[in-house]
């Protein structure tokens, strides 16, 4: 993957962004305005735009679920649920995106639209809306938590496979948030069994917080295309190898592995080794509403930090591409346009 050893810019290379939270997506000047809009006192993390540095543990995990609950509740209508979708889908596009997936879970926002349906379809006519006009398409993954009862994922599952297709405003994929030592993988088998039935991708989060035990859990009961993380893959070389075989995709988020504490530094997130393995990986920015950096950071880390050259970065693109759920069309275009980026004048 070592080419000439020029540095082309990385938001005009061409990629896709994997995993990336309803959420967590939003610009700090956004949740700022919504919690006026709303009368909403924002914990102090939040006002001033503390990044995240948590420990690895129950606590650490605890103080971000707080902020982001923090941060959810102040998402209160439609307006406010388009307005998150559009600027992600801006944001996005101005880093070189071409198609982003965004990650919802429509429970929390449903009561104050009129229910999960009303939720899910303002989401995908945003969607729609914002791969008509920002030149980064959206495809939609909803995703069941784990600290809900597993009857919820199979209500969500129903529901996305109703919204499902392959383009820009459908529901491309079902996933599997929140906490990994919460609930039991197995018990999620019948809800990602409906949405597997209705052609979306299996796209659960495991192997951030635990290790390869969970991945493997994962793998057997879930049947992933891509695992959310699932950076910790390469601590069991059997584990991984099953990984690299069967194709499936790790979208790595470098910046949130820091800041919960999985890895002391970026340095120490495992790229290099997991690129090398023949592992396929889509990188992304998850939350950076508290992890601040995001989907260009994540490939400056990979350039600064692991010492990818610009073809070592065009690969990671491609990649990206490549386990997406994106049309073929789309593919096919940004495709072509790694391999522009990449011959052109650096």
């Amino acid at each position: 993957m070592e080419g000439t050893g020029t540095a082309r810019t990385i938001e005009s290379l061409p990629k896709a962004h994997l995993h990336l939270h309803f959420t967590g997506s939003m610009r700090p000047s956004t949740l700022r305005d919504l919690a006026a809009k709303h009368g909403i006192r924002l914990p102090e993390s939040l006002r001033e735009q503390h990044l995240l540095r948590l420990t690895p543990d129950e606590r650490g995990w605890f103080r971000f679920q707080r902020l982001y609950d923090a941060a959810r509740n102040c998402v209160r209508d439609a307006d406010d649920m388009r307005r998150i979708v559009l600027e992600a889908a801006q944001d996005d596009a101005a880093e070189g995106s071409g198609w982003l997936e965004m990650q919802v879970d429509p429970t929390s926002y449903a009561p104050h639209v009129g229910g999960l349906t009303n939720a899910l379809e303002i989401v995908l006519d945003a969607a729609r809306e914002a791969s008509r006009t920002t030149g980064c398409s959206v495809g939609v993954v909803v995703a069941a938590s784990r600290i809900r009862h597993p009857l919820d994922a199979r209500t969500l599952a129903r529901l996305a496979a109703r919204y499902a297709g392959d383009g820009p405003g459908d529901v491309v994929g079902f996933g599997l948030s929140n906490d990994e030592r919460r609930g039991a993988t197995e018990e999620f088998a019948a809800a990602f069994g409906i949405a597997a039935r209705a052609g979306l991708a299996s796209l659960p989060h495991s192997g951030e917080l635990l290790g390869p035990d969970h991945v493997d859990t994962t793998l057997r009961y879930l049947r992933p295309a891509r695992l959310g993380h699932g950076v910790r893959s390469g601590e069991d070389p059997a584990v991984l190898a099953r990984i690299v075989d069967a194709g499936i995709a790790l979208e790595v988020c470098p910046a949130s592995n820091v800041a919960l504490g999985v890895y002391p530094t970026l340095a120490e997130v495992p790229l290099r080794p997991l690129v090398d393995a023949g592992a396929v990986l889509a990188l992304g920015a998850d939350d950076p509403l508290l992890f601040g950096p995001r989907l260009a950071a994540q490939y400056e880390a990979a350039r600064d930090v692991h010492g990818f050259d610009d073809a070592g970065l065009a690969h990671l693109a491609r990649s990206s591409i490549e386990a997406s759920r994106a049309p073929t069309d789309v593919r096919k275009r940004l495709l072509a346009a790694v391999d522009d980026w990449l011959a052109a004048p650096a």
